[in-house]
């Protein structure tokens, strides 16, 4: 199982990298009142990392619920 979930791992990471190396043009980005002049790459790797790091935590706040059970003392 664990070969399993580091192939499909190695597998997604590959098909980022192969997006983001085809696309280079420069993108106009708007975020809220910022609006800037980037590179696609730049952008696409931005998001991926943003992405990747929101389900980090997301994955550790929900494991961390997991484990926090109500302790069930009859006195």
């Amino acid at each position: 199982m664990k070969k399993l979930k580091l192939t499909l791992v190695a597998v997604l990471c590959l098909i980022l990298i192969l997006i983001i190396i085809q696309n280079t043009a420069s993108v106009e980005a708007h975020f809220l009142w910022f609006s800037t002049d980037m590179s696609l790459v730049v952008l696409l790797f931005l998001t991926g990392v943003i992405g990747l790091i929101s389900g980090l935590i997301l994955g550790f706040l929900i494991k961390g619920k997991d484990h926090k059970k109500p302790s069930t003392d009859a006195e």
